[in-house]
C-alpha cells in the first residue's frame, strides 16, 4: 500500500460516542474500552501525520428539529428520540484528543445516515486525490463503518477496516464482524499492522 493512494476515513469520532457525557456514549463504551480505539486512533494519526496519506473526517450532523430524517427507525429513530448530534452542540463537536490533528484532518460534511459517500462529495475527494485505498476507523462497527465499507468496495477501493480502532455495540458484535463479516470484502488488520503495510515507522 501507498501511503499517498491511501485515506483514512474517520467515523463518528463526536462526543455524543466517545465522550463519557455523550449521550450515546454507553452504546459503544464496553467495545472501545476493550479495543483501546481512542489511544489507538491517535497512535495512528500521529504516524501517518507527516505522510502524504488523506486524512478524513465524515461527522454526522443533525438540525435541532432532525428535519433531515423521515420517519426514521432503528439506531436513526434512537437519535432522533434522545436529540443526539445536533448541529451546534457540544455533542456534535469532535472529541478533544483529535484537536491537535484538526490542521491535518479534512472534514468532509454532510453525512445524515449510515453510508459515509451517500449526501456527502466523499468519493468527489477521493477520485480528486487518486485514492486507491480506503481505510476506515470509528463507530459503530454494525452499521456505519459496515455500511461505508461496502460502498467503498463497490465504488472499486480496496478497503482496509481496522480492528482496534473501530467501536461495536458489544464486544461479541466486534468480535464477529472483523472474524466474519468484514473478510468478506474487505482486509481487517490492526493499525500497526497497517503502519507496517504503509512502511511508515511506528515509534512507541
Amino acid at each position: 500500500m501507498e501511503p499517498r493512494k491511501t485515506a483514512l476515513i474517520l467515523i463518528g469520532y463526536q462526543n455524543d460516542y466517545f465522550s463519557p457525557n455523550g449521550i450515546l456514549y454507553g452504546v459503544v463504551e464496553e467495545s472501545a474500552k476493550v479495543t483501546n480505539v481512542i489511544s489507538n486512533t491517535v497512535h495512528l494519526l500521529q504516524c501517518l501525520t507527516s505522510s502524504p496519506a488523506l486524512i478524513i473526517t465524515t461527522p454526522i450532523f443533525f438540525t435541532s428539529n432532525y428535519e433531515e430524517l423521515i420517519e426514521p427507525i432503528g439506531i436513526l429513530k434512537t437519535i432522533k428520540e434522545v436529540n443526539a448530534f445536533q448541529m451546534g452542540t457540544p455533542g456534535s463537536e469532535t472529541i478533544e484528543q483529535l484537536h491537535p490533528f484538526k490542521d491535518r484532518i479534512l472534514e468532509v460534511p454532510g453525512k445524515r445516515g449510515f453510508n459515509a459517500f451517500i449526501n456527502t462529495n466523499l468519493n468527489e475527494i477521493l477520485k480528486q486525490q487518486n485514492i486507491t485505498n480506503v481505510v476506515i476507523a470509528g463507530a459503530v462497527t454494525s452499521i456505519c463503518i459496515d455500511s461505508t465499507g461496502r460502498s467503498a468496495h463497490e465504488k472499486g477501493y480496496h478497503v482496509t477496516i481496522l480492528s482496534d480502532c473501530t467501536s461495536a455495540r458489544t464486544i461479541f458484535e466486534q468480535e464477529f464482524y472483523c472474524a466474519s463479516i468484514f473478510p468478506l470484502y474487505a482486509d481487517v488488520m490492526t493499525h500497526k499492522e497497517l503502519l507496517n503495510r504503509l512502511e511508515l515507522t511506528v515509534p512507541t
